[in-house]
């Protein structure tokens, strides 16, 4: 496989994975286009043409030749400069690693992870919230989250890759949209009636078993075992935590349960004003569940993946 072929799947899996579903995507990257074509000449020399076809900002090759053979890769949930002397220490005891794959956004993907929030908009109306009503409550959110990165050195960790000659990409959005189809379906199948149901399912699956045994397995954070689940949403994708305002809207939209990777004191706080139960199934296990479905392509064809920094690997190919 080549860098550019990994690439490629991780965009196509995202897409098919997304909430907007297919037709969503292709409004977003149509809306694009048009922005680009109405761009004055020299506007155009500035504007980012990968997002006329990748959807995700936060989802890019970083560094190296996107035609170079990939036969393996050391790949893990944050990727920082310590992950990257690793890379190359391990290269020096003779590991096969042609790329580095982080999960989390580094360098300009890290800042571009504000841009894929509006998915969160999309997933708030088709919950039953007006889309006026959604745009207006992520709005101020997004500005905010484009604010917060705007001064961190995120390029540290793609400069050591870049000095020490080792490729490297991140899959973000991809990965996310990943964990939260498979758990969609999951709950969907299984109609669990309780919110401790819901963390018995969870329990069910590799990844939040084996978070069981590092202390970070699903917990309840809002309600109780005993209390009914209602209408279950599982909210792991749209780049980070969005509106705390969205809480209420989320309960008069009918919402009983969110299911999420992690969740911020403020919006525990006033998702338990609004009477929803919170179920935090684990940040790891749930990266590590949608990187996996991703990863598993490319072990189906022949590359080897070495898992670090918190990548709870869990191989779901089948072995004749």
């Amino acid at each position: 496989m080549r860098i550019r072929d990994i690439y490629e799947i991780a965009v196509r899996k995202g897409i098919a994975a997304d909430p907007r579903g297919e037709k969503g995507v292709k409004r977003e990257l149509s809306k694009r286009e048009k922005e680009y074509a109405d761009l004055k000449e020299s506007e155009k020399k500035d504007f980012d043409q990968e997002t006329l076809r990748n959807p995700y900002g936060d989802t890019r090759v970083l560094y190296g030749d996107p035609d170079q053979d990939v036969d393996g890769v050391l790949a893990g949930i944050d990727i920082e400069v310590g992950e990257v002397l690793l890379a190359d220490r391990l290269r020096e005891k003779g590991k096969r690693i042609d790329l580095i794959i982080s999960h989390h956004p580094e360098g300009k993907a890290l800042a571009a992870l504000y841009e894929v929030m509006h998915i969160q908009e999309d997933e708030l109306h088709m919950l039953g919230v007006p889309i006026n009503v959604a745009e207006g409550l992520m709005a101020k959110r997004i500005a905010e989250v484009e604010r917060r990165f705007m001064p961190i050195n995120h390029n540290r960790a793609v400069d050591a890759a870049t000095l020490l000659g080792i490729p490297m990409m991140c899959v973000h959005t991809p990965a996310d949209n990943l964990v939260q189809d498979y758990l969609t379906r999951y709950f969907g199948k299984n109609d669990p009636e309780t919110v401790g149901d819901i963390v018995k399912l969870l329990k069910e699956i590799p990844e939040y078993r084996e978070s069981m045994k590092r202390n970070a397995g699903p917990k309840i954070v809002v309600g109780s075992d005993k209390r009914r689940a209602g209408k279950i949403f599982v909210d792991m994708t749209g780049g980070t935590s969005g509106a705390r305002e969205s809480y209420e809207k989320l309960a008069v939209a009918g919402v009983g349960t969110i299911v999420g990777m992690h969740m911020g004191e403020d919006h525990r706080k006033e998702a338990e004003k609004h009477h929803i139960n919170v179920v935090i199934a684990g940040h790891m296990a749930s990266d590590s569940l949608g990187l996996n479905l991703f990863l598993d392509e490319l072990e189906q064809r022949g590359v080897e993946i070495i898992p670090c920094s918190g990548l709870l690997r869990v191989s779901r190919v089948q072995k004749w």
